[in-house]
């Protein structure tokens, strides 16, 4: 079993010493990346060995994903009914993904010893400008495998949450490719003429991101209108989805476990 620290590129990120000139340095590049576009791209984050385990164990994983299609809009809620007919929170497009929860991960999984390991934890709180954050608490949304194969799609959307962290583990054969507008709208504008104009494709303002397999990705999606490009091909897109929280103990709503996994119980832990 691989540990984790010999798992995570150190010489590259060292999230062991982020009290050192190039642990700062490294600090201070992800929060300027971070202001400036939204995201934050640690190429080669985990070692090609690491990356080979996460692949061999993710396919595995991957037949236990549920899936589920649904049609919404891209603020991932029902927009009021006094909004008129054309208002852009009525615009609404079709998902298709599967996911594997947290409480499928067996303990010894290399992805959930990532996800649980301290030193990462630390290292995004002080990029994110937060000291104290925390594994998100809910025993199924902490820890995903996102899995997407031909014909799946997921829409263009803001997240609910201030930031998202995700390992990239496999590409798929064709398409897959995240693309976003970053910070297209705020804590006091909403810009819904220019998010309107991205939803019925306007591409003109569109960041693709590389997001290699073995890259971790930092990424502020609750401003940043976001989406992955429909799969094409017989290889699954995979990708380890971390969550972390301003605020210990935060759980999703029954509708929202229902709607991503399938069920709202939590399974015995393997």
């Amino acid at each position: 079993m691989t540990p984790v620290s010999d798992a995570v590129s150190l010489t590259k990120y060292p999230l062991l010493n982020l009290d050192t000139p190039s642990g700062q340095a490294l600090v201070e590049r992800c929060r300027e990346s971070l202001g400036a576009t939204g995201a934050c791209e640690l190429a080669g984050f985990v070692t090609p060995e690491a990356l080979g385990e996460l692949v061999r164990e993710s396919t595995v994983l991957e037949k236990e994903a549920f899936f589920n299609a649904v049609v919404g809009n891209a603020y991932l809620d029902t927009p009021s009914a006094d909004l008129p007919p054309n208002h852009v929170r009525r615009l609404t497009e079709p998902t298709r993904l599967g996911a594997v929860a947290y409480d499928q991960f067996p303990r010894a999984s290399l992805m959930r010893r990532l996800y649980e390991w301290e030193p990462l934890k630390a290292f995004i709180g002080k990029v994110i400008g937060i000291e104290k954050i925390y594994h998100y608490g809910d025993p199924l949304g902490a820890l995903n495998l996102s899995v997407m194969g031909d014909g799946d799609y997921l829409r263009w959307h803001f997240d609910q949450t201030d930031f998202v962290s995700s390992l990239m583990v496999r590409n798929a054969d064709e398409g897959g490719h995240f693309e976003y507008v970053p910070q297209i709208r705020n804590r006091t504008d909403e810009n819904y003429d220019k998010v309107e104009a991205v939803l019925k494709g306007d591409l003109s303002s569109v960041v693709h991101l590389a997001n290699a397999p073995g890259s971790l990705v930092l990424f502020m999606g609750r401003y940043s209108l976001h989406r992955v490009t429909p799969i094409r091909g017989k290889t699954s897109r995979l990708i380890g989805l971390f969550g972390f929280d301003t605020q210990p103990g935060v759980v999703s709503s029954d509708h929202l476990r229902k709607i991503r996994y399938g069920r709202t119980h939590v399974l015995q832990p393997k």
